[in-house]
């Protein structure tokens, strides 16, 4: 007889292990089946790994200039394979973490590869052999991998993902990293403090394409400044592996085709989700591309089937999947009966997204290109952190904070920062757009000083010419 459950969840990234513990608080019975790490790929080698990789980075930064902050640092090194230790500690810190977090909602754990074998049943191969166990509900969760180019597989020695990049054998000397979303970013952002030579290349017109014109703009101003090459508008059209390191071919943005010699490659061109071999298919499962077809509930065209996070249309960032979990977690215990429940519909639009830089990129809803394209007619303003006390006295100046609005409504559209601590900072915004505010409370909000925040004042008075610092 199968182990029978109110809810299976097949993956334990941060979107299946919120699902999971969100379902048990709500009284359901839960099960989680993992064929890795509790935590997947973000707690084990994503987000969390990499911000302890970039902060090394960052206080390595600080420390090789001291001098400017009137201190005396000699003999500065970075050691290379203690900070692959520190980083690879804090995960397994956070690893253990979601299996006290699973002991303590009792929710039961499957170590092993789960296959679907009707909509709400799994068929799991692992540490127990081959069980089967069932559910009234099952939550896709399986997230995603890294895209390979395919004339260029990743081979972890000289051709790299981010998973190989975490946890390098050697310091490369020559990085060539292909793709500038945030992934590709923040790699090049941390070799190049670690003090690799480092080129970026990117297909678009600009590097950080989401992202705002401006923030682009200033970030290639800013990497450039501290040493990277960027290239946009170009392409690698071939890669040619040896033991000794890699030869690149790459169409630039005029047309040339230049040959470069580098130590590794990290390919950073996007990710595929984890949806073949798991039986959507034989339950004809809707998907585009791999990506599952769901309402704003999770709900997939199988009745009893659900999926969030990185299998799901973007974008795929962790605290999407995680907010996706509780919602589709509410919406099954509502369609079990619990009449206490009353979940939302994500909306995308209020989904913020965060680059680990440096400096740090953050961005909430709209950029001022897409506001217009949509039809608004908008008031856009900026501020520089080079008017902010704080960002000076932290020898931060470089950076800021630009706000875009609805000209006939006031509505808050999209706000886009660069600088210091702005990956903290955006929340601001994200509770100021949920809570469908306007330029007036904005203004009216009272921002505690000397703090960097300031700057997000300044920017929605700036839009309306009432900036008090520039």
């Amino acid at each position: 007889m199968a182990d029978q459950y109110d809810v299976i969840v097949l993956g334990s990234g941060p979107g299946g292990y919120v699902a999971a513990i969100r379902a048990s608080q709500l009284g359901l019975k839960t099960a989680i089946v993992e064929r890795e790490l509790l935590g997947g790929i973000c707690l084990n080698w994503g987000c969390i790994p990499t911000k302890a990789l970039l902060r090394s980075a960052e206080v390595f930064n600080h420390m090789k200039h001291a001098a400017s902050y009137g201190l005396a640092a000699d003999n500065i090194r970075a050691d290379l394979e203690a900070v692959v230790k520190r980083s690879r500690g804090v995960a397994k810190q956070l690893n253990q973490g979601v299996t006290h977090l699973m002991k303590k909602n009792k929710i039961t754990v499957h170590m092993g590869t789960g296959v679907l074998k009707t909509a709400t049943s799994v068929e799991v191969t692992g540490e127990k052999g081959t069980e089967t166990i069932s559910a009234k509900h099952v939550i896709v969760a399986t997230g995603a991998r890294a895209r390979d180019l395919p004339f260029a597989k990743a081979d972890g020695n000289r051709v790299w993902t981010y998973r190989h990049a975490m946890t390098p054998k050697e310091l490369p000397s020559k990085l060539l990293v292909i793709g500038s979303g945030a992934i590709g970013i923040e790699f090049a952002s941390f070799y190049n403090d670690m003090g690799a030579e480092v080129t970026v290349v990117e297909m678009m017109d600009r590097v950080v394409p989401v992202e705002d014109a401006d923030v682009s703009a200033f970030l290639e101003k800013a990497l450039t400044k501290q040493g990277m090459k960027i290239m946009t508008g170009a392409g690698v059209e071939s890669l040619a592996v040896s033991a000794n390191g890699v030869k690149a071919r790459i169409k630039a943005k005029d047309g040339k085709v230049i040959d470069g010699d580098y130590s590794h490659v990290i390919v950073a061109v996007g990710i595929v989700p984890n949806t073949e071999n798991i039986g959507l298919e034989a339950l004809g499962v809707k998907a585009e591309r791999g990506i599952i077809a769901i309402d704003g509930y999770g709900r997939t065209n199988v009745k009893g089937l659900w999926a969030i996070g990185d299998v799901t249309p973007g974008p795929w960032l962790a605290h999407k999947a995680s907010h996706e979990g509780v919602i589709a977690a509410e919406a099954i215990a509502a369609e079990l009966g619990n009449k206490d429940v009353h979940p939302h519909p994500m909306d995308r639009a209020n989904i913020p997204g965060c680059t680990y830089c440096h400096p740090q990129i953050a961005s909430v809803g709209l950029t001022e290109a897409k506001a217009k394209e949509a039809g608004y007619t908008v008031k856009a303003g900026t501020f520089p952190f080079i008017g902010n006390g704080k960002a000076i006295a932290l020898g931060e100046p470089e950076g800021f904070v630009k706000t875009v609005f609805d000209a006939k409504t006031g509505e808050l559209l999209g706000a886009h920062m660069i600088g210091a601590e702005v990956t903290e900072m955006i929340q601001g915004f994200v509770v100021g757009k949920t809570l469908e505010t306007t330029e007036a409370e904005l203004m009216h909000t009272v921002f505690p000083h000397p703090t960097i925040s300031e700057s997000m004042h300044e920017s929605v008075l700036a839009a309306y010419g009432r900036a008090l610092h520039i």
